[in-house]
């Protein structure tokens, strides 16, 4: 690729990823979105991220695989936006979703950009509440790996937003849309009350808003190693649609 930025994208079919293409793709970063190899939607996806001027990859997820691909392309910055739910998992026949996906492809990823030799920015979305001691293995297995993102001496972004949510998602989850109704209702009272920093911590942020403030946070500072809560993407977002008024008004994830 040229002397542009350039940056990976794992997870880029996903509620966030595609937002978070879409917000590269605006700051004119060479973007590489990562399509997981065998989906039957690949063809789908390459015609969409192609169509932002993104590059499609489809390496295999094993551990050889991703150290060439990124030792390749010696990306400036790596987005590990990577999860699952137990409803897909389910009808994916894996046992311990959270340990195998969230954490397992996470880890390889970041083991593989470690092994790319330039040091990427790793931008890692956790979430709040992460803590490798937690009972909640969603949670726990975050919190290892932030755990491990930290040893590294890589430069990186940990995001801990509270819920994401919006009416472009394409996997309904009626518990999680109603969860974050009632809280946001609740934080806009308290907001108004005049407890704005718990507001701001806490409501929910829609996939555009959450990827542009990731995309601004990664972008600031190449070298930077910053954890960042809800209110600090918000606020991120917010200074990304300043600096880019006529792709906010139109942008939409492909």
């Amino acid at each position: 690729m040229s002397g542009a930025r350039v940056a990976f994208v794992a997870g880029a079919t996903g509620y966030a990823g595609r937002h978070v293409v879409t917000a590269l793709r605006t700051a004119h970063v060479e973007t590489v979105a990562h399509v997981r190899p065998g989906s039957r939607a690949v063809g789908e996806w390459r015609a969409r991220f192609e169509a932002l001027g993104a590059r499609v990859d489809s390496t295999d997820w094993t551990a050889e695989a991703m150290r060439m691909t990124l030792g390749a392309l010696r990306p400036d910055h790596v987005f590990a936006l990577l999860g699952t739910t137990r409803a897909r998992a389910g009808r994916e026949g894996l046992d311990a979703p959270y340990e195998a996906i969230d954490y397992g492809l996470t880890a390889l990823l970041l083991t593989a950009a470690i092994a790319a030799g330039n040091a990427p920015r790793f931008t890692y979305l956790s979430a709040l509440g992460a803590n490798a001691g937690a009972r909640n293995p969603y949670l726990a297995v975050r919190g290892r790996l932030e755990q491990e993102l930290r040893a590294s001496a890589l430069p990186f972004v940990i995001a801990r937003p509270a819920f994401i949510t919006g009416g472009d998602r394409d996997e309904f989850r009626p518990g999680e849309r109603m969860a974050s109704v009632v809280l946001d209702g609740v934080l806009g009272t308290l907001g108004a009350l005049g407890a704005r920093g718990l507001r701001d911590r806490y409501a929910s942020l829609t996939g555009g808003e959450l990827a542009r403030g990731l995309v601004a946070t990664a972008l600031a500072d190449r070298t930077g190693r910053v954890e960042v809560d809800a209110a600090a993407v918000r606020a991120a977002a917010a200074r990304w649609t300043a600096d880019h008024p006529a792709a906010s008004r139109s942008a939409a994830a492909p």
